[in-house]
């Protein structure tokens, strides 16, 4: 139960750098979904937890903050927001017409480019996925690039998706720290 409020504590310094911290780790998680390499959810995960722990054993609520229902809800919240980013630029790729070739090209592509950054996860799919067409289906290069523009719809679509679980994340986030727990 949030036990805990404003009134509670007063001005409390430690309160309002609680409430600053657990603010900028939920808005870094919002911008994490749509920037590649910033684990956005995760960020929003750990806003849960930090928010938590001050409450907790900082301020002295010991009934206040996330219970275990919440976090396995945020958690299932990541693990699907992965798979869907992961899956994407491959069901993109299949769903404009690639052969399996160029779905698995496109996700091992995907994955490649983690290492290179915002180009390569940019490329790397559609990379992926125009040579696996084109030198393991052995496709012809109209079809080829048709799959890589499915790719490149697909991961468009996973980004728009994960911007929306994150905004989840965060909803969800002060839905159970306010009417869930109260």
């Amino acid at each position: 139960m949030l036990a805990l409020s404003w009134a509670d504590v007063g001005n409390s310094s430690l309160f309002v750098l609680m409430w600053i911290i657990t603010g900028l780790l939920l808005l870094v998680g919002l911008v994490g979904t749509v920037v590649p390499m910033l684990p956005g959810p995760v960020l929003v995960l750990a806003a849960a937890i930090w928010h938590t722990l001050m409450l907790r054993y900082a301020v002295g609520a010991d009934d206040a903050g996330f219970g275990w229902p919440g976090f396995v809800i945020l958690t299932l919240f990541i693990v699907v927001t992965q798979v869907l980013e992961t899956a994407s630029s491959a069901l993109g790729a299949k769903y404009f017409g690639s052969t399996k070739w160029g779905a698995i090209g496109a996700l091992i592509g995907g994955i490649v480019g983690l290492f290179f950054g915002l180009p390569g996860l940019i490329i790397g799919p559609l990379l992926g996925a125009l040579l696996a067409e084109l030198i393991i289906a052995g496709r012809h290069w109209k079809m080829a690039a048709k799959s890589s523009w499915g790719t490149f719809v697909g991961s468009a679509a996973g980004l728009v998706i994960k911007a929306i679980l994150g905004l989840a994340m965060v909803g969800y986030f002060f839905l159970d720290l306010w009417v869930l727990t109260s």
